[in-house]
């Protein structure tokens, strides 16, 4: 049956319960009903927010879906979509404890395991991130360079080593994820840094690490010796 917000009780409406009882009393259905804002001519926010739910298997999953995963759902047009992504992508960022990775001084792979954790954290697949310093080895900027598979991401050295030049870096760090959560380094991967090593000493430009990441721990080449700069 179709029940309008307007129909519901005022106390029991998602704003209103929210500003009586607090946020934290809030159930998901009523949260994503305040995104919402508003339903259809056929159903509230409240039941939007319940058909959206019942699409996820649990809300963890909002943390990867897609415009166009939540488009498909009947009643959730672009607007609606872009309101939960945007919530979505606010929390992850206010749970971030280095807000921006640029100007800081790279001198422990920590700090850059911080910024990116929750950012990398759900992700089913592979992704490739440069790290651009200055001759201070402060970051100027990062770039994702390549999103792979499952177990691989493939990017080439020439990508790399251009947006190095472009933003006048004296080196760089590499960064990836690894979605199973077992961080150490596959033979792919301990190639592929041995390789773009060699090409930054002719270039002369550094490869000062490359950390491969997972939701609650990291491998850092420089911190166990695999890379002397």
């Amino acid at each position: 049956m179709s029940i309008r917000i307007k129909d519901i009780p005022v106390n029991d409406r998602p704003r209103e319960r929210l500003i009586n009882v607090g946020v934290n009393n809030l159930s998901n259905e009523e949260l994503l009903a305040i995104i919402l804002k508003t339903g259809t001519k056929e159903i509230s926010a409240k039941q939007l927010a319940d058909i959206l739910l019942k699409n996820i298997n649990n809300i963890n999953e909002l943390n990867n879906i897609t415009l166009n995963e939540l488009i498909k759902i009947k009643g959730i047009g672009i607007t609606k979509a872009c309101n939960i992504l945007a919530s979505i992508e606010l929390g992850k960022r206010i749970n971030t404890k280095i807000e921006t990775l640029n100007n800081i001084k790279f001198n422990n792979p920590s700090i850059i395991y911080e910024y990116y954790k929750n950012k990398l954290k759900d992700l089913k697949q592979e992704y490739f991130y440069a790290i651009y310093l200055d001759a201070s080895k402060r970051i100027i900027k990062d770039k994702l360079l390549f999103i792979g598979t499952l177990n691989k991401s493939i990017v080439h050295p020439r990508e790399l080593f251009k947006e190095a030049y472009l933003c006048n870096a004296c080196s760089i760090i590499c960064l990836h994820n690894h979605p199973s959560g077992n961080v150490l380094p596959s033979k792919e991967d301990i190639l592929f840094t041995n390789k773009i090593k060699d090409i930054g000493i002719t270039f002369g430009i550094d490869i000062i690490d490359h950390i491969i990441i997972s939701l609650d721990k990291y491998y850092s080449f420089y911190e166990n010796g695999d890379l002397i700069n």
